[in-house]
């Protein structure tokens, strides 16, 4: 029913900044929260940030929080993800999440739909 397009992604040096988008198209009516989350080579996937379809609320991971911002814009149906003082362990592919309405509203968790992510490589 949602279709989510990641963007943005890129190889940059620590301390750089880097923004990603998420197009989302469909039935985006059906959308209760949104979120990136991130993996690492050999790592498990991670929560890293989410934020309210409306964007009335957001909420970070202790390992981005004061460097990261998300924001939103439902009329465009898109997310931004504006990441700042990238550091090496930021490195990673960076997908793009959806909660559909109705769910559980913890923002780590229980989310419908996914990306394809974008790559960041962050070098040192």
């Amino acid at each position: 029913q949602v279709q989510l397009q990641a963007s943005g992604g890129g190889l940059v040096q620590a301390g750089d900044s880097l923004s990603v988008s998420c197009l989302a198209s469909g039935r985006t009516d059906n959308i209760y929260q949104m979120g990136w989350f991130r993996q690492a080579p050999g790592k498990e996937r991670e929560f890293v940030a989410g934020i309210s379809w409306w964007g009335a609320s957001t909420y970070y991971a202790d390992s981005v929080k004061g460097r990261f911002t998300i924001s939103g814009d439902s009329a465009k149906n898109t997310v931004l993800f504006q990441m700042n003082s990238l550091k090496p362990e930021d490195t990673g592919v960076y997908y793009c999440a959806a909660k559909r309405r109705f769910r559980n509203s913890d923002y780590r968790s229980y989310y419908d739909w996914w990306g394809q992510g974008t790559l960041v490589t962050v070098s040192s």
